[in-house]
């Protein structure tokens, strides 16, 4: 009786194994769903905005990585992968944890409660501009001269919408005493591109950390780790951050959670560097 009960529950393990080894790989060939992360960090954005109301930035920064960081670990294990060994492995994690982690999910809940769900989506979503320049200083990647181009649009397109139209009116105007009293961004501006910045360093440290560690595994455990400042920073700063959430507030939390933190970045992360 327990013999076919273990042989069943290993067939379902089994089973389970393979169906999620089968949609990395579907997810990780050249098709429109390489934009899924895209879609799921702006959207929970919005989802963030909308709970803000009923907690406090640390708090909803430290949800966004904890639970993520534990339900990817149970993946990883079922996929069978092997966890980090040696102190390279946890030193390039512990990196990974505070650049990707606490700084960026922590600037990024700050920053939003100083600015516009769209606005801040579009500042985050600047990373990549900074990630080809630094691939660029650090891994000798060489940018086309079309990728210039590109970047010099990417910043243009991000200057037209983020920066105030009374700035370009002063500047067009010549008005120097005009720009420098409006200044180009405002504090909330500010700490969302510094969370750009964050994951841009993140998206650099993946390639050293995935020679010690399995992206997934490594993923999971800067989750985990990135949230333990922004908890304790929680705890020691904040005034109810738990306490005013509705059902809706617990089930944004479960969106940003799961797919805007969880499958979002272990799927980023995991994609071969062609695609990414």
């Amino acid at each position: 009786m327990w013999f076919t009960e273990l042989k069943s529950g290993e067939l379902e393990c089994n089973v389970i194994v393979t169906f999620l080894l089968n949609v990395m790989e579907l997810l990780s060939r050249r098709s429109p769903l390489i934009i899924l992360p895209f879609f799921l960090w702006g959207t929970a954005m919005v989802v963030m905005k909308g709970v803000m109301p009923q907690t406090t930035p640390l708090f909803m920064a430290a949800m966004r990585l904890l639970p993520a960081g534990i339900a990817l670990l149970l993946v990883a294990a079922l996929l069978g992968k092997s966890q980090p060994k040696g102190w390279q492995a946890w030193g390039w994690i512990g990196l990974f944890a505070i650049a990707d982690g606490t700084l960026f999910q922590g600037l990024l809940t700050e920053g939003l409660t100083r600015t516009g769900a769209g606005l801040g989506s579009l500042l985050i979503d600047s990373q990549p501009l900074s990630v080809a320049v630094m691939a660029a200083v650090f891994y000798g990647e060489r940018i086309s001269p079309r990728g210039r181009w590109g970047l010099g649009l990417g910043l243009g397109g991000i200057g037209l919408i983020g920066l105030p139209p009374q700035l370009w009116q002063s500047l067009w105007q010549r008005d120097w005493a005009a720009v420098q009293e409006i200044g180009a961004f405002h504090l909330g501006e500010w700490l969302m591109l510094g969370a750009s910045l964050s994951m841009a360093v993140g998206m650099i440290l993946i390639r050293p950390v995935s020679r010690w560690v399995d992206p997934i595994m490594a993923t999971a455990w800067h989750m985990v780790l990135g949230s333990v400042p922004l908890l304790a920073l929680s705890l020691l700063l904040e005034v109810e951050p738990y306490q005013h959430l509705s059902v809706w507030g617990w089930a944004g939390l479960g969106y940003m959670t799961i797919l805007g933190s969880a499958i979002a970045t272990a799927y980023f992360f995991s994609m071969p560097a062609g695609v990414a």
